[in-house]
């Protein structure tokens, strides 16, 4: 487990054709979905530079650049629900060299182990930093699915679009089964709990496990971390919401369309087959899109956009991932303050 929580660590032999059969896999899944576009031209993927057009694509940079702010404020509630100390400042410049080494460098290093090695460092609890990031990428996933099911309750529309609804549904009911088993059997004390107390990889698993009992024993904790995580996900609606008026299909689409769809996009999109989800998210949104009147390079254009406006955000992080992180600048909480 220490090697991979390094992030200095040279990439293994045997995994450097990684990266480019996952970049062509992205470009070959782009390249189909052109070539089923009846004359398509590349200038229908730009939107027209227009003051209206510069107006939602400035607020949509705004609110991806909030996102990845609220991605940090989760992760401290996280933190708080473990006794560990995160300062705000410290995590945002940790998120954001995670999503530039995620999003931004073709490198087979996640942003989430540049994000435990950097504050384990900081902390000197690398089980516990390293349980905080699972748990916080799990509670993103807990609140996609139940995202969905509000926008299919509040327009009831949205539930007879044939395969773009059973899609979206499946997604969200088997997102939410396997978190279910996942967070069962590691919740589990003859599962998860039975790594508690060992040695290397297995620490971290047990780790996990005293993470998940803490936050059921810790309610109000536990709401806090929800509620900043459905705030990340209503900030990352809003953002794509203004990104689909910037090319002129926000009146088709609109926002409770996005509660339905767009969990299931960001949950297909994590799938480990192209680039930071190239391919895939814009095959989603052509099949989730369309049957709300949304012509197929439209559809197309949002999903390359919406990449665009996370590379841009994630671009801000270069900085922080160059500079490093300040050491030793957390600490274990105190239990009198736990679960606040």
């Amino acid at each position: 487990m220490a090697t991979l929580l390094d992030e200095d660590d040279p990439k293994p032999k045997q995994r450097r054709w990684v990266m480019p059969v996952r970049i062509l896999a992205s470009v070959a899944m782009l390249a189909i979905l052109f070539t089923r576009i009846p004359d398509f031209s590349l200038h229908e993927l730009v939107p027209d530079p227009s003051p209206g057009t510069f107006a939602w694509l400035a607020g949509a940079v705004l609110l991806t650049f909030v996102s990845i702010v609220m991605s940090a404020v989760r992760w401290q509630q996280v933190l708080h629900a473990l006794d560990l100390d995160g300062p705000l400042a410290h995590l945002v410049r940790h998120y954001f060299a995670g999503q530039f080494v995620s999003n931004a460098l073709p490198s087979t290093i996640g942003g989430d182990v540049v994000r435990v090695s950097r504050l384990s460092r900081e902390n000197g609890e690398s089980p516990g930093t390293f349980a905080s990031v699972v748990l916080e990428r799990l509670t993103g996933w807990v609140v996609l699915p139940v995202i969905t099911f509000v926008g299919l309750l509040v327009n009831p529309g949205l539930r007879d679009l044939g395969t773009a609804t059973h899609v979206a549904v499946a997604v969200a009911v088997t997102t939410l089964v396997g978190l279910v088993v996942l967070l069962v059997a590691v919740g589990n004390q003859h599962v998860g709990g039975r790594f508690a107390d060992r040695d290397g990889w297995r620490r971290f698993a047990g780790s996990v496990h005293l993470g998940l009992d803490r936050l059921r024993r810790h309610p109000t904790a536990a709401a806090h971390v929800l509620v900043a995580a459905f705030g990340y996900q209503l900030v990352l609606v809003g953002a794509a919401l203004m990104a689909s008026y910037a090319i002129g299909i926000g009146d088709e689409v609109g926002f409770t369309a996005l509660l339905v769809f767009l969990p299931a996009v960001l949950i297909a999109q994590v799938l480990p087959i192209g680039i930071s989800g190239l391919g895939i998210r814009e095959g989603a949104f052509v099949l989730f899109l369309q049957p709300l009147g949304v012509p197929a390079h439209s559809a197309i254009a949002f999903g390359l956009l919406l990449y665009v406006l996370t590379l841009v955000a994630s671009l801000a992080g270069a900085p922080s991932f160059a500079l490093g992180g300040p050491k030793g600048a957390c600490r274990r909480r105190k239990q009198s303050g736990a679960a606040t």
